[in-house]
């Protein structure tokens, strides 16, 4: 499975690559801090998963999640945010999970899982 970090903090993409990397199967193909390079990354890479922090700055994630959506449909997104009230907003904007930066990271982990089992990576 082909994953992109977007994440405007370098130590939380640190962290996130850390982890999945012990995952066999999964390669992380790119980090990005902006909306605009994460667009960039995925029209030019073609991932399979986008780990995407909720408050990335430039534009909301909700539009930006529905227009990955109807622009890239085999693609999933798993929202993370500092705020776990955002979680609502996320799945309604049609994010395969949502995890909360504050979680251990087994749910992370699980929630990459899950796209691994529903999406047949």
């Amino acid at each position: 499975m082909r994953v992109i970090l977007a994440d405007d903090q370098s130590d939380v993409r640190s962290a996130m690559r850390l982890l999945l990397e012990e995952i066999p199967g999964i390669s992380v193909i790119g980090e990005v801090c902006t909306m605009s390079d994460l667009v960039r990354l995925v029209k030019t890479n073609s991932p399979d998963l986008i780990l995407l922090d909720w408050e990335l700055p430039e534009i909301k994630a909700h539009d930006l999640a529905a227009f990955l959506g109807n622009q890239y449909p085999h693609l999933a997104v798993i929202a993370l945010s500092s705020s776990p009230q955002a979680r609502q907003a996320a799945l309604e904007a049609g994010v395969l999970a949502f995890v909360s930066k504050s979680d251990p990271p087994e749910s992370l982990l699980n929630a990459v899982n899950k796209c691994r089992r529903e999406r047949s990576f």
